[in-house]
């Protein structure tokens, strides 16, 4: 068996491989020194910097554009549970026309 575990790799392979964590974990494979580190937090007295407006601004488009999705959403499931209701129909249809047929004969 030990052999067969040198050949095939198996015992190398699991020392070798990173967990799952390590992987997708915070601070894991790919993630850069700044991804690992504490968020900096803001200072109470920043003074806000005149940004409150281009955030109203990215608000107001983001809005606009949720609206939308949610607009163009709503119309496609109506279309779903509008051809669903029409295959179920029609499956029935055909279903009754096999049955009659079948006990005419």
């Amino acid at each position: 068996m030990r052999l067969r575990d040198e050949c095939i790799g198996t015992k190398s392979m699991a020392r070798e491989a990173p967990t799952w964590a390590d992987q997708w974990g915070a601070g894991g494979m790919g993630s850069t020194t700044a991804d690992r580190e504490e968020p900096k937090k803001a200072s109470s007295n920043s003074g806000g910097g005149g940004g409150g407006k281009k955030m109203d601004s990215a608000k107001a488009t983001m809005t606009a554009g949720m609206d939308k999705a949610k607009t163009v959403a709503v119309a496609g499931a109506a279309k779903v549970k509008s051809g669903t209701s029409v295959g179920i129909k029609w499956i029935k249809s055909q279903y009754q026309k096999r049955t009659t047929s079948s006990s005419t004969k």
